[in-house]
Parts: C-alpha cells; sequence; structure tokens
C-alpha cells in the first residue's frame, strides 16, 4: 500500500481525505491518504519514521512556507513562489512543489472570464497569498497585498478607503478567516464601497460560501469559493505522486 497525507494545524476544514480517499477507492488503487495534524513542524520527523511507507503529502497553513528548508530539492515554480503545498518522498528524499498556482490560475481564469482587470488587491501574505501574487504577475495584474501588519503589506486594513476598494474591481482573500468553524469572521472591508463591478474570490472552500462572499453579493459583487481551485490543484497533486507531472 501507498500512502498519502497532509499536513498543517488546524485541518477540520480540509476535505482532501475526503477527495483523495474516494479517488483511490474509485479507481481501485492501493493507496491511503490521512491527515497529519502537526501543532509544530518539529512533529514531521515522528510522522515519516512512524509511515515509512508515506510516499507523499500537501501541505497547508500555516507551513507552506515553513517547510522548505527541510526539503531535500524544490521544483523551480515553487522556489519562484517561495511556498511550497505538495512534497514527494523518493527513498527518504524530500522534493517540494507548487500546485495551487495551477489551480489558482484555472480558478482566476473562470471568474475573470476575459474582463480586463486593471489592479486587484490581495488580502493576506502567507503561503496561499504568494502562489496568488505569482499567478497575477504572470498574467500582467497589477495588485496590492493587504495584512494585518505594516511591514507585510502593501495596506493595512485600516488603511483601505473606499476609493481604493473602488479601484480595484478583483480582490482575492488568501487569509483563512471564514474558514469552517469559524464561519462568522471575514476580512475587515468598507463592504458598502464594493458594486457590480466587483469580482471577489475566496480561496476558502469550506464552508461553499463564506460570509466575504456573502458580504460582497450584498453588494452586487459576482463571486467564487476556492473549490475548483482545490480540485485542480489536487488534479496536479497527483500526477506529481504518480511521476508524470507536466505531461
Amino acid at each position: 500500500m501507498k500512502r498519502y497525507g497532509l499536513i498543517g494545524h488546524p485541518l477540520k476544514h480540509s476535505q482532501s481525505r475526503f477527495y483523495f480517499n474516494d479517488k483511490f477507492e474509485y479507481e481501485g488503487l492501493d493507496c491511503l491518504y490521512q491527515h497529519f495534524d502537526l501543532k509544530s513542524l518539529d512533529e514531521l520527523q515522528e510522522v515519516m519514521e512512524r509511515y515509512p511507507d508515506l510516499c507523499g503529502f500537501n501541505v497547508t497553513i500555516p507551513y507552506k512556507e515553513a517547510i522548505i528548508p527541510l526539503l531535500d530539492e524544490i521544483d523551480e515554480t515553487a522556489k519562484e513562489v517561495g511556498a511550497v503545498n505538495v512534497v514527494k518522498i523518493t527513498e527518504g528524499k524530500l522534493k517540494g512543489y507548487n500546485t495551487d498556482v495551477y489551480g489558482f490560475d484555472q480558478l482566476l481564469n473562470r471568474a475573470v472570464n476575459g474582463k480586463t482587470i486593471n489592479y486587484a488587491l490581495v488580502l493576506g501574505t502567507g503561503g496561499a497569498s504568494k502562489a496568488v501574487q505569482y499567478v497575477l504577475k504572470q498574467k500582467g495584474i497589477p495588485f496590492s497585498t493587504v495584512s494585518r501588519s505594516a511591514e507585510k503589506g502593501d495596506y493595512t486594513y485600516d488603511t483601505l478607503s473606499d476609493e481604493i476598494l473602488r479601484q480595484n474591481h478583483l480582490i482575492i482573500n488568501t487569509t483563512p478567516l471564514g474558514m469552517a468553524p469559524q464561519v462568522d469572521t471575514f476580512p475587515d472591508l468598507h463592504y458598502q464601497a464594493l458594486s457590480g463591478k466587483h469580482i471577489l474570490i475566496d480561496l476558502i472552500y469550506n464552508p461553499k460560501e463564506t460570509a466575504f462572499m456573502e458580504l460582497g453579493k450584498t453588494w452586487g459583487a459576482k463571486v467564487y469559493n476556492g473549490m475548483q481551485m482545490f480540485e485542480e490543484q489536487a488534479k496536479k497533486t497527483w500526477e506529481i505522486f504518480n511521476d508524470n507531472y507536466g505531461l
């Protein structure tokens, strides 16, 4: 049997094990996918020793950046992004990849649907945000980042004026605000400044409609959750685990 998994903390929101185990059962594969809720990356070595049949794992909040120093090798795209969400294990060696880039690219294409985006706001500056920023740069879409810390982002939430929000027709939430079970939380924006010209993308897929999305809809914005991104990056993850990445 081949074993795969997901590392992060917390993991209650994640659907990864259901997605992959359903896939394994449907395709008749002798594989298992499980969640490893690690309060610290120091626990990773213990997991690998306990499960010598572990062939690879996904990485989620808060370890997409912190995992990099522990890797033996890193894919070029992941290196450019500065974040890893997939690790393949070969003969005890760990190689990191980033499939969030592909997943978000597919989601963004659907959400924008050929429209010209003059400027975008990226809420959050963590590992998922870095993948989003990479895609926006590749597509030539100018953007600014928003963080709780003035040192990390171009704006803080309390410096976002209504005028700034009106000018940025694409707003992407890469933070965990609104993720199950904390479904009542949301980024602190002046949502009344939004309009039918706005597109809001939330990388969260559980719940299907976050408070961020609900508030956007209230003021006419088109909203999208992260389910397509999750599914597309998962497909790429399986390609990596099966040695046909990029084919």
